[in-house]
């Protein structure tokens, strides 16, 4: 089993219920190694258990198939959608990746109700993150 983390399989950094295919090139694996280390692999330790994910990679047909954003950072391996598991809720989620990790570049409230997102979008990139927190749906 291929990992991109300690916790995070290639498998499920680049499953696609499309048919697709979803094989990311050395830069797009090296950009995905950087957020499973700094911001999955964290918030799974301060969560203390699984942090679902639900898109991690995508390539460019992919992501124009499910309708992607054209500058989606999915496409370069510089985003993640999770959901929290257990008792935690995605709004708890939300709320930690701004406490706990020191940076991101965009950190995306998705859908859901005013209590919790659908699911929280998380990017970071090699330089120049903005903390940007923005709300969709």
């Amino acid at each position: 089993m291929q990992l991109i983390s300690a916790h995070v399989t290639y498998a499920e950094a680049t499953v696609t219920s499309t048919g697709l295919k979803n094989d990311p090139g050395p830069n797009e694996l090296y950009a995905m190694h950087r957020i499973a280390l700094e911001v999955f692999e964290p918030l799974r330790l301060w969560v203390g258990g699984p942090i679902k994910i639900n898109s991690f990679y995508r390539s460019p047909v992919l992501n124009k198939a499910v309708k992607g954003s054209k500058n989606s950072q999915h496409v370069v391996g510089e985003a993640i959608d999770i959901d929290a598991t257990g008792t935690l809720t995605n709004g708890e989620l939300y709320r930690m990746v701004k406490r706990v990790l020191p940076t991101w570049d965009q950190l995306i409230y998705e859908f859901g109700d005013d209590k919790n997102p659908a699911w929280v979008h998380v990017s970071l990139r090699e330089k120049g993150n903005r903390k940007m927190e923005l709300r969709i749906g």
